[in-house]
């Protein structure tokens, strides 16, 4: 029997894994809306933070469905769907923006200390590729990249940039891509724009508190924007008499830049 390399199974996993028994059991039956977010996060025991993660990677296998102002619904159990996952979910939104806030504010700070005028030309640069991409409404996502990843590099610690790159490649998979998808808006776009701005200037300054602050203030932002969107797509809608809330289509999906 050949030996296979063993996995770290991610937290969201582990949930997703323990809603689709509960699916399968009949506890959850397919057409019945799922609990409240608060309610299931209480009787599962976990952050309701991993517990989007989960029902978001439940949703991109097909299995439940977030139906715009009526909630969660179950749409299928894992036997119905086999074993089928989507080629690369990537890391779970909400904790990977955590954890980049930890990290990154601090390399920003860092960065602030160490950046020569020619790492912050490059940082420049790339921050001038996101607001031209921006202007045309096209995907700025790899100057974004560069931009952080430039910062990183910077620090002069081979070690930061590649954790830094390799939080940003981890975490571009389906999961991020259908959150985009849903709340990426002009303005989303516009702000991201701002933020990397206020971090170029706390770097060209040379002042870490200020760095530091910009960084995870941006990250914690769009952390913010992600869990506003989720929770105001599954809202019941006040002009709507409840019993057409349980009729609502699923919400259509329109990928921004």
């Amino acid at each position: 029997m050949p030996i296979k390399i063993v996995e770290p199974r991610r937290l969201y996993r582990e949930i997703a894994a323990q809603l689709s028994g509960l699916i399968a059991s009949g506890e959850f039956a397919v057409g019945e809306r799922l609990p409240s977010e608060r309610e299931l996060a209480a009787q599962l025991g976990v952050s309701r933070p991993s517990l989007r993660e989960a029902l978001i990677a439940l949703e991109l296998e097909g299995m439940v469905e977030v139906r715009i102002g009526s909630g969660i619904w179950v749409t299928a159990s894992s036997a119905e769907r086999g074993t089928v996952k989507p080629l690369r979910e990537g890391e779970g939104p909400f904790e990977l923006l955590r954890a980049r806030a930890l990290f990154e504010g601090e390399i920003a700070a860092l960065a602030a200390r160490t950046a020569t005028a020619r790492d912050l030309e490059g940082i420049r640069s790339a921050l001038s590729a996101m607001e031209r991409l921006e202007r045309k409404n096209q995907d700025f996502s790899s100057a974004d990249r560069d931009f952080h990843i430039q910062i990183a590099a910077s620090t002069r610690n081979s070690v930061l940039a590649a954790t830094v790159q390799d939080l940003w490649d981890r975490g571009r998979g389906a999961m991020w891509d259908l959150m985009e998808e849903r709340f990426q808006t002009p303005g989303h776009r516009s702000a991201t724009i701002d933020d990397h701005r206020a971090i170029y200037r706390a770097l060209d300054a040379h002042d870490p508190r200020d760095a530091r602050h910009a960084m995870r203030s941006h990250l914690k932002r769009v952390g913010s924007e992600f869990a506003r969107g989720w929770e105001l797509l599954k809202r019941p809608s006040a002009d709507e008499p409840p019993q057409s809330r349980a009729r609502q289509a699923p919400a259509k999906r329109s990928k921004s830049g």
